[in-house]
């Protein structure tokens, strides 16, 4: 189905499978929807996770529950927590996540973010 072409419908999250992505330290759990280039994820990040690697893609990301702490390869350092989100295109800011106490996100991310 191409991203252009959804049909209206509803997603039960905890009805859709889990990938697990092993960090630095800590797992993220991926429930994951595709549409064509468009991708929708649903990511828990365990407690004491830490990326494993710094990631160029754009996203826009909500944080519904929890907190995380966003790098930037500036040395910034970016808190979100629930209610909060950030939005970047591929290739302007490379960044990198982390989670003490764990975190719930919904991330939208595809080629509309080039």
């Amino acid at each position: 189905m191409a991203a252009n072409d959804i049909p209206f419908q509803t997603t039960d999250w905890e009805n859709i499978s889990i990938t697990e992505h092993c960090g630095e330290t800590g797992t993220a759990y991926w429930r994951t929807l595709n549409f064509g280039n468009l991708r929708i994820r649903r990511v828990d990040y365990s407690e004491n996770y830490k990326a494993d690697h710094w990631c160029q893609k754009g996203h826009i990301i909500y944080c519904l529950k929890g907190e995380m702490i966003t790098e930037l390869a500036d040395g910034s350092l970016h808190k979100l927590s629930a209610g909060m989100s950030y939005q970047v295109s591929d290739n302007l800011s490379s960044h990198k996540t982390s989670s003490t106490n764990g975190v719930k996100l919904l991330i939208i991310d595809g080629e509309f973010l080039k």
